[in-house]
């Protein structure tokens, strides 16, 4: 530790504060430093999370991927835009086209097949670049907020490709050699953008309801007397609130972005008219010997296991949610 002699005419040095206005400028929120160092090195390859995938180019992100989020495919097919079966030949095709291992070809990426596909689809009249760029933008920032969930495991980068690129590092995931104004050709997102676009989506979600359980776990209906006017888009995800769905389910069914469903499904819960259903160790004993303590489902004491009523845990929540704000 170093000492600082200090005087009245030479006050102490300031201490270094972080500059908040840069760290917006920039991006960075303490999203994933992985991936702003990615985009500072402008790395190609794949950031490997717990929730999903992200697949960057020159430090750009041309593509994600996430369990939780419908793709490209899903939002294309739900309202007819696009049929199902057409996207999948499509998708069929542009693999083939790409060669197998041992021809001297190169192997395609997920992200590229699907890029493939849909220039296919623009070329061929069945789709226009407009509607493509528009469905390819929404499930990028779909899956990449998911992606970039705060996890309990590190992400893992691989340069190239999953498959293991046949030239130099990084060339198998690079974008294809096709003119930016070709019809189909996506373009990517920095990385500064996708990173303040999800912490607008954080907040967002936190104004309307603070408790992020409903987003993970199945929702319940709760009934009421007298139930508020919802609009249809609303109404939509409560038809399908059953006690076994959860958001991400329904926003396949419905064939709508995730976050566009989590949106609904929080102000659903703070409406009243939706709850996180609570786990069955909450509501029901756990098979054992009652009585004896010690076992599973049963208190050291031996008392026994009273059911947890799930009106008086969503007033909790509720309660907790008021003392946050």
């Amino acid at each position: 530790m170093t000492a600082v002699r200090t005087t009245p005419a030479t006050p102490p040095p300031r201490l270094p504060v972080r500059d908040k206005a840069a760290a917006t400028d920039r991006g960075w929120g303490g999203v994933s430093p992985m991936l702003t160092r990615l985009a500072a090195e402008r790395a190609t390859g794949i950031l490997v999370r717990e929730r999903g995938t992200l697949h960057l180019a020159d430090g750009k992100v041309v593509h994600a991927e996430s369990p939780a989020a419908p793709g490209a495919d899903v939002l294309l097919a739900a309202h007819g835009t696009l049929d199902a079966e057409v996207w999948r030949q499509a998708l069929a095709e542009s693999i083939a086209s790409s060669g197998s291992p041992g021809t001297g070809a190169r192997r395609l990426t997920g992200a590229q097949a699907v890029h493939r596909a849909g220039r296919r689809l623009v070329e061929g009249g069945l789709l226009t670049p407009g509607a493509l760029e528009l469905c390819r933008l929404t499930a990028l920032y779909d899956a990449a907020y998911f992606a970039l969930a705060p996890s309990s495991t590190p992400g893992r980068f691989r340069y190239g490709t999953e498959d293991g690129p046949d030239g130099p590092p990084g060339e198998a995931d690079a974008p294809d050699d096709t003119p930016d104004d070709t019809p189909g050709v996506p373009h990517p997102v920095p990385v500064a953008e996708l990173e303040r676009e999800t912490l607008r989506r954080r907040d967002l979600l936190h104004r309307i309801w603070p408790d992020a359980l409903p987003d993970e776990v199945p929702l319940t209906r709760e009934h009421r007397p007298a139930p508020p006017l919802l609009p249809a888009r609303r109404q939509a995800v409560l038809a399908r609130v059953d006690g076994v769905r959860t958001a991400a389910e329904i926003a396949r069914e419905l064939g709508r972005p995730a976050f566009h469903t989590l949106v609904d499904v929080r102000r659903l819960v703070a409406a009243g008219v939706v709850s996180p259903r609570p786990p069955a160790s909450l509501t029901q004993p756990q098979p054992g010997l009652p009585g004896l303590p010690g076992l599973p489902g049963m208190p050291a004491d031996g008392s026994p296991v009273e059911p947890v009523d799930p009106h008086i845990t969503l007033l909790k929540r509720l309660r907790d949610a008021l003392e946050a704000l």
